[in-house]
Formats: C-alpha cells, sequence, structure tokens
C-alpha cells in the first residue's frame, strides 16, 4: 500500500511539472518557460553572444517537449490498466503552439524586449 501511494505521489509530480513545462499550458509558459528559457540561454551567450537567439528557441522547445514526456509519464505511471493515454489528437495544436511561441520569442529578442540577464 505504501508503495503504491508513493508511485501514485511520484507520478502526481511529475504530471503537475510535466503539465507545467508543456504547450499544454500555453498560458503559463510566461511564467515558467521563460524565466528558464531566459537563464539557459543567458548562459550559452556567455559562451558566445550571438548564440542567444538560437539558445533561447532551443530550450523554449526542450521546455516543451521535456514537459509533454513527463506529462505522458505521469499519466502513464497513474493508469493500473493496459489502455495508455496518447496525444495524437492534439500533437498538431501543440505544434502549432510551440511555433507561435517560438515567433514571439523571436520577435521579443529582435525588439530588444528580451536580452541576456547579465
Amino acid at each position: 500500500m505504501r508503495l503504491k501511494l508513493k508511485q501514485i505521489s511520484q507520478a502526481g509530480i511529475f504530471t503537475i511539472i510535466g503539465y507545467l513545462l508543456s504547450p499544454l499550458s500555453w498560458w503559463n509558459d510566461f511564467f515558467i518557460n521563460l524565466p528558464i528559457i531566459l537563464g539557459l540561454a543567458t548562459l550559452i551567450s556567455k559562451i558566445h553572444s550571438s548564440l542567444f537567439t538560437s539558445a533561447s528557441i532551443f530550450f523554449y522547445w526542450l521546455t516543451n517537449l521535456t514537459g509533454l514526456i513527463l506529462f505522458h509519464k505521469g499519466i502513464e505511471k497513474m493508469i493500473t490498466q493496459e489502455k495508455k493515454l496518447g496525444f495524437h489528437s492534439s500533437k498538431t495544436f501543440n505544434i502549432i503552439i510551440s511555433i507561435i511561441y517560438s515567433i514571439f520569442i523571436l520577435i521579443l529578442i529582435k525588439l530588444n524586449i528580451l536580452k541576456p540577464l547579465f
């Protein structure tokens, strides 16, 4: 019983973190993904300043992919039956949202609104 509770708790944490990082929570990108992206892209830009834009886009896609994987694994752990939850119906929507946000981040960088933190 205790092991099962631990697995459910782990699955719940994976699911929540995954949801917050994924494009499923597009409204939360500004508060969670963007600070992560800016921090990591700033570190990369210290290697070479021209890498900031590329790193921003790369880390944005990476946070979304990580979120989808964590969300999927969390849900998968919660499901005890043989049925697995798939995201086929929302794949196109997730890709479109990610592209739109990538363009939005690129515009903010080009307008000098987003810059390396230090």
